[in-house]
This record gives structure tokens, C-alpha cells and sequence, in this order.
């Protein structure tokens, strides 16, 4: 099989269980924390170690954001959380489009290179930047291979200007579609939700190590409960209301 088809299927086959591989680097997130912590590697002032918990959140957002904003004014069947096949009934390139190809992914990035950087570990962190490239690249290369079959020219001319994953903002074009906060609800609670779940379970990984109480009433724990009633109740809602249904969303 030629590299061209191998790593077309190889994409599509990652594409199908990416949602494994945020459960990979968790566990061996939570591996490399629990050594930081018992080598004491890791930092031992208490407010230096909460003031980087805080920018690790802060990286976590930053990804958030992202898909935030492009969740928010993308229509729908575009951007996805599918899992079986590539779906694109009409091809985006204006908002964050018009500067990277695959905002979405960078988002991913972002969120967990927070948890990453969370273990105090630059060796995981440097294993983890280069396995997510490994692992998305092949992921973006079919989905582009979709792309361009099903678009043709307009694909071509649009990657050609707009880079994969480095943003530029030399080819800013205004999102055409205006941005829903209802589609957003409905699509990334999963994600706000996960967020403070990773956080809370390391913060509990370490008061075990520590010989701390392991659920700590702290700032993070009233976050995690915020965030776990706000998923339930988006998920009610969604399920038994039409509250966050908009045509073309």
C-alpha cells in the first residue's frame, strides 16, 4: 500500500477512537505526577506550586476558548464530535478557519498541554507535545484527504492560504455565521466539565500521597461541583427540552 493510502487509513482509524488518547494521557499524566511527587521533584513552595496550578488551568482555557469560539459560529454537521466517519456537509473557511485548518484540534492541544505541564514533569510534557503531533497528524492528513475529494478546488485554494495548525492572521476573514451560545451549551459542556474533573483528580492524587485529607473544601472543589451540576442540568435539557435546538445548528 502506498504512504499516500496508509496514511489515510491509518487517520481514519485514529479518527474513530480518538477519544482514547485523552484517557491515555491522563493515566500516564497521573503516572508521571504521582513520581514528580514522591521524588519531590516537582515544586515544594505551596503558593509557587498553586501559582503554576492556576497558569496550568489558564493553558487548559486557552484550548477551551478556542473551540468555544469555533463551535460558536460554525453550522451544522461541520466540527464535529463523530466518531465513525469524516462528515462535512459544507466546508468552513471564514472566522477561526480563515487562519488555521484545524482550530478544533489546536484547542485540543491547548487543553491538555495544561494537564500535561500539571505533572511538574518537562520530560511527559516534551513526550506528550511529540505524540499528540504523531497521533493528529495522521488524523488531519485523512480528514483533508476527505476534504479535497468532496471539495475539490475550493479545499486546494483555501489550504493554500491557511496553514494546519500555526495561526496566521494574515488572511483574517469575519466569522460569516453569528455566534450561538446555544450550540456551545449543548457542545462543549463535556469539555468545561472535564477540565476541573482532571484538576480535582490530581489534586486528590496528591493529599493521598501527602497524607492530606483527599477531598480538600477548597476553590477547585466548589469548581468541580459548579461544573458537574451545570453538565446535569445542560444534559436534562437537552434531552427533554428543545431549549438549545437552533435550524442550521
Amino acid at each position: 500500500m502506498a504512504l499516500l493510502e496508509e496514511f489515510e487509513k491509518q487517520g481514519n482509524y485514529l479518527f474513530r477512537y480518538r477519544g482514547i488518547l485523552p484517557l491515555i494521557i491522563l493515566m500516564a499524566g497521573l503516572g508521571a505526577y504521582i513520581q514528580t511527587e514522591l521524588n519531590s521533584t516537582g515544586f515544594q513552595d505551596p503558593v509557587l506550586k498553586e501559582i503554576f496550578r492556576f497558569f496550568c488551568l489558564f493553558v487548559c482555557f486557552i484550548g477551551f476558548g478556542i473551540r468555544v469560539y469555533t463551535v460558536g459560529h460554525t453550522p451544522k454537521n461541520t466540527s464535529g464530535r463523530n466518531t465513525e466517519s469524516q462528515l462535512a456537509d459544507e466546508l468552513n473557511t471564514t472566522g477561526i478557519y480563515s487562519i488555521v485548518r484545524h482550530p478544533l484540534y489546536l484547542g485540543n492541544f491547548f487543553m491538555w498541554l495544561g494537564v500535561a505541564l500539571l505533572t511538574e514533569n518537562v520530560w511527559f510534557t516534551g513526550l506528550f507535545v511529540f505524540l499528540y503531533w504523531v497521533y493528529y497528524e495522521r488524523i488531519m492528513f485523512a480528514e483533508e484527504q476527505f476534504l479535497r475529494k468532496k471539495f475539490g478546488t475550493i479545499y486546494l485554494d483555501w489550504a493554500k492560504a491557511t496553514p494546519a495548525f500555526i495561526v496566521s492572521f494574515k488572511n483574517w476573514t469575519p466569522p460569516k455565521m453569528s455566534f450561538s451560545w446555544k450550540k456551545v451549551l449543548k457542545k462543549e459542556k463535556n469539555g468545561f466539565l472535564a477540565i476541573f474533573l482532571v484538576f480535582f483528580l490530581f489534586q486528590c492524587t496528591r493529599n493521598i500521597i501527602n497524607d492530606i485529607n483527599i477531598i480538600s473544601p477548597n476553590w477547585l472543589f466548589y469548581a468541580t461541583i459548579v461544573s458537574g451540576v451545570s453538565y446535569v442540568i445542560l444534559k436534562i435539557i437537552k434531552n427533554a427540552t428543545n431549549l438549545l435546538d437552533e435550524e442550521d445548528r
